[in-house]
């Protein structure tokens, strides 16, 4: 897996919001049903743009518990999320990097900024940090059970 992470770093990830502040880093739980941070936070101001981070498809494009949600599925299984986002773009669509997806919503629990968009990646059901994608963030080694 981190062979394929560094490939598509190296090839085709970037930032969702320009200019990127992180003001809140991905803090996993020990376990998957403890609480955590399964994400990034990044603060930008309400209603700016939000871009896919990678090439891929839009999974999904709604509202779930009240927040507006992205989120596009990418080569090798990964997954990003964003959140609280208005969507610009429909279940099915296409998108390169860098592609508007919707437009940031104000408000975010646990962010003290008017607005910051949560940003998450998955592979499965293995959350991991976004920001991994970039080149960035903590990288942490899981028994070999556990990385599959």
């Amino acid at each position: 897996m981190l062979q394929l992470l560094i490939l598509l770093v190296v090839t085709s990830f970037g930032w969702p919001i320009v200019p990127p502040t992180v003001v809140r880093s991905f803090d996993p739980p020990a376990q998957p049903w403890l609480a955590g941070h399964r994400g990034a936070d990044l603060a930008a101001p309400p209603t700016a743009v939000v871009r896919s981070a990678g090439a891929g498809i839009v999974l999904f494009a709604g509202r779930v518990a009240g927040r507006g949600v992205v989120s596009v599925g990418h080569a090798g299984g990964l997954r990003t999320t964003y959140e609280p986002v208005t969507a610009t773009v429909d279940l099915g669509t296409v998108v390169a990097p860098g592609d508007p997806i919707g437009r940031l919503e104000p408000g975010h629990h646990g962010c003290a900024q008017a607005a910051c968009l949560h940003w998450g990646l998955r592979r499965g059901d293995l959350y991991l940090d976004p920001l991994l994608l970039l080149g960035l963030g903590r990288v942490r080694l899981l028994p070999v059970d556990q990385a599959r």
